[in-house]
């Protein structure tokens, strides 16, 4: 799904016309990139957590050259999932398996 799925989306969910939730959803971006760039963290309750993640300076190698270089610090922004989004994502338990192992004929004994 990109933006403009998202957009058609959410437009037809709410009944608002799309160039209103493109400006609505445009502004919660905004605010989530505002908010990241004083480091500070945006909880939506049920979704999730977007934070900012201080990488330290490091070396690494350059694969083509064997060459060690050096990477300068940076923050990214990581986003953790809320309760609400992991159980939605949870698999259903498939218990066709014990059930056909279940099913099974026991062994017959060798006399």
């Amino acid at each position: 799904m990109n933006t403009s799925d998202l957009i058609e989306q959410i437009a037809n969910t709410t009944r608002r016309p799309k160039t209103e939730v493109k400006d609505i959803l445009d502004a919660a971006l905004d605010a989530i990139v505002d908010a990241a760039k004083k480091d500070e963290d945006v909880t939506l309750t049920g979704f999730g957590k977007f934070s900012v993640r201080h990488l330290a300076a490091r070396k690494e190698r350059n694969p083509a050259t064997g060459e060690s270089i050096e990477i300068a610090a940076s923050r990214k922004l990581a986003f953790t999932a809320g309760k609400g989004v992991k159980n939605a994502l949870v698999l259903p338990k498939t218990p066709a398996k014990r059930a056909a192992a279940a099913k099974k004929a026991p062994a017959r004994k060798r006399s």
